[in-house]
Parts: structure tokens; C-alpha cells; sequence
């Protein structure tokens, strides 16, 4: 999980996609990205969270976001970024979606 805190906008959003690309090289397969502490997001948030959705797809995993604000949430919807990415009401909520490894082999 990354929880992310304040705005997210052009000055921002670099140290969002770096705090991801780091799960990712670490190897992480679900990520959850919380955003219950962030107010405002912009579109290069959204093209940040969209490049790095698309990164983790080609490493076989995961990426959701959770517990956005009303005006954050406004934003992915109206892009339709939310038709892309899957968004949950919580991180307990996201974190219950992903399936398990007995899940994924049948068991």
C-alpha cells in the first residue's frame, strides 16, 4: 500500500510515480494506493496513476486506489479513469478484492 497525503499536481506527482516504481522494482503485485489524505488532484496525478496501472499490468499485478475525498473521486470519474483503474470506498475494501494465491491455482 502507498498512502499519499496533500495535493497531488505537477510538483507532486513525480514523487507519486517514484513511490509506486519503487513497490513495483521491490516487486510488489497489489498495490493500493490510499488517498484518503489527498484534497486535490490534477492530471498529471492521473497520468501518473494511469502510467504506473499500466506498468503494473505488464508485471502481472495490481493497481487500485482507495478512500479518495469527494472532489478526488469527482476527478477519476469524470475522466473516466475510474473505468480504468479499480477505485474502493476503503483500503480494507481494495485490500479484500485481491484475490489469494489459492484463488489464482484453483485450490
Amino acid at each position: 500500500m502507498l498512502e499519499v497525503r496533500g495535493e497531488l499536481d505537477m510538483a507532486t506527482s513525480p514523487q507519486l510515480r517514484e513511490g509506486l516504481q519503487r513497490l513495483v522494482d521491490a516487486g510488489e503485485q497489489q498495490v493500493v494506493v490510499d488517498l484518503a489524505g489527498v484534497g486535490f488532484m490534477d492530471s498529471s496525478a492521473l497520468g501518473a496513476l494511469v502510467v504506473m496501472f499500466k506498468a503494473m499490468r505488464v508485471a502481472d499485478g495490481r493497481l487500485s486506489v482507495a478512500a479518495a475525498q469527494p472532489a478526488v473521486r469527482n476527478v477519476l470519474t469524470v475522466t473516466s479513469v475510474d473505468r480504468v483503474i479499480d477505485v474502493y470506498d476503503s483500503v480494507r475494501a481494495a485490500e479484500a478484492s485481491v484475490p489469494s494465491a489459492d484463488d489464482a491455482t484453483g485450490r
